[in-house]
């Protein structure tokens, strides 16, 4: 491949520095893009690149934020929100075997085989892909990184001879507070940290632990990808979750990128099991240990080039299976789904008859469902959407104003708070998106401040629930 346009594929295991160089070789062109797979490490790189850069010249760019200085440089995005085609001198893509995910999948191989820098493209993940990224992106070099300390198996251990600087991972919420509230009445706290919270309330938690203000940390599996904790232990409290359609086991390197998180740079760390979980097989153990495992021969795809035409023609366009034996086509996502939905709507099919329109559709049923309802809820709030953005060009003020209003209250328990967390992301959502309000950033302003009062009443109700302070300190 020419020289001015390298492609590299940066692989190995946890804990080998991956996203620190991504970073270094942004900061060295003038431009660059670099998408990553969660809104939460999308915005801890931004504010690594701000404290690099100043703020003036680096964008974050997520579903729900949307910070665009004018003389932006540097974009900071989750892979979905990466700006297509805009000619940057250097793209990157963390996590890069999440193209196998079947959730989110289609979207990482979207960016393996379209996304690119103009002099410079960077793929960083784990071994497994190597094999793929080989088949499937000419040209490229690959970049071997090890791991800068050891990981050692520890067998089982119960929660109770848990030792500090422990997490405990769980993958249900249920499952993560019975652990938490267990914490808290044997060793006095424990911070909290979900996918599903915001930004602003993960930090909070994170910072407790990493304070030293509670020594445990129980979380689910978005622990997984990349954020930056001082963790000894990982220690598993069940060995299977559910991916969305079912009960699946967790597969030895899936285990790794969790159990990875312990150690920090050349500080070793341990993992092992707790609670519930049988002791890890010897096998699975020794691969996690040697960072060796299967090849991911089969990643996610679909088709990229759509056509608006019709509903039909664009549900038949995303159908169309992939012409490489290593790609399998996605699993029905929720967009896809929530489309074929609003297409037996009269109303909807009756406007969206020319292109615009289906592409207004198509955007419209892109909008995330954070609220996780039920399909045909989800369905109904699109078809309103849609046919408010037909009719009038922008989503009415005064129904934007009830729905938000409705969610804009900090009473209630935990459950309750992250219920209207997830309510608010569909709004801040739906703020973020060109035209579709008549004042964008009274829309966005409005999200953003709802959203960091429920985050903190969110945070202060999980330190209440799960953080004894006396116990805490007389362990101490």
């Amino acid at each position: 491949m020419a020289g001015n346009k390298r492609v590299v594929a940066v692989l190995g295991p946890t804990n080998t520095g991956k996203t620190t160089y991504a970073i270094e070789r942004m900061l060295a062109h003038r431009t660059g893009v670099i998408g990553l797979p969660l809104r939460l490490l999308a915005r801890e790189v931004y504010d690594r690149i701000v404290k690099a850069r100043g703020p003036s010249v680096v964008a974050l760019v997520t579903g729900e934020e949307r910070i665009v200085p004018p003389r932006t440089q540097y974009w900071v995005c989750t892979v979905e929100a990466m700006p297509q085609e805009m000619g940057a001198d250097f793209v990157a893509i963390d996590e890069i075997q999440l193209c196998a995910d079947p959730e989110r999948g289609h979207v990482f191989t979207d960016r393996l085989l379209r996304a690119r820098g103009l002099h410079e493209t960077l793929f960083m993940g784990a071994d497994t892909m190597r094999g793929t990224i080989a088949a499937l992106v000419p040209g490229v070099d690959f970049m071997r990184r090890d791991r800068m300390s050891e990981l050692i198996y520890a067998g089982q251990k119960k929660i109770s001879r848990m030792k500090p600087r422990s997490a405990i991972v769980g993958f249900s919420v249920e499952n993560v507070y019975a652990i938490a509230e267990l914490i808290r009445r044997q060793k006095g706290g424990a911070a909290v940290v979900m996918g599903a919270l915001s930004p602003r309330t993960r930090n909070a938690q994170v910072a407790m632990y990493q304070n030293g203000e509670v020594d445990y940390l129980v979380a689910t599996d978005a622990i997984g990808m990349g954020l930056n904790l001082d963790v000894d232990h990982v220690a598993f409290s069940a060995l299977s979750k559910f991916d969305g359609r079912r009960m699946r086991p967790l597969a030895p390197n899936e285990l790794a990128q969790i159990a990875g998180r312990a150690g920090r740079g050349f500080k070793s760390g341990t993992f092992g099991t707790t609670g519930d979980a049988p002791a890890l097989d010897d096998h699975v153990a020794r691969a996690i240990m040697d960072h060796n495992f299967t090849p991911q021969n089969k990643i996610n795809w679909r088709n990229h080039a759509l056509q608006f035409g019709s509903i039909d023609r664009l549900i038949r366009t995303l159908e169309m299976p992939p012409e490489d034996e290593r790609l399998v086509r996605a699993r029905e996502s929720d967009d896809l789904r929530a489309l074929k939905a609003l297409a037996q709507v009269d109303e909807v099919f009756a406007r969206a008859t020319d292109g615009a329109s289906v592409r207004l559709l198509w955007d419209v049923c892109r909008i995330p469902d954070f609220r996780g309802i039920s399909h045909a809820e989800h369905a109904g709030l699109l078809e309103t959407i849609f046919n408010d953005l037909h009719q009038r060009g922008y989503i009415p003020d005064d129904w934007l104003a009830r729905q938000i209003k409705r969610i804009d209250r900090t009473d209630g328990d935990i459950d309750a708070l992250s219920k209207r967390l997830a309510f608010i992301r569909t709004w801040t959502y739906v703020a973020q998106r060109k035209g579709w309000t008549k004042d964008e950033s009274h829309w966005r302003d409005t999200t953003r401040v709802v959203e960091d009062r429920l985050s903190d009443a969110l945070h202060e109700r999980l330190t209440q629930r799960f953080v004894d302070r006396r116990t805490s300190v007389l362990l101490r």
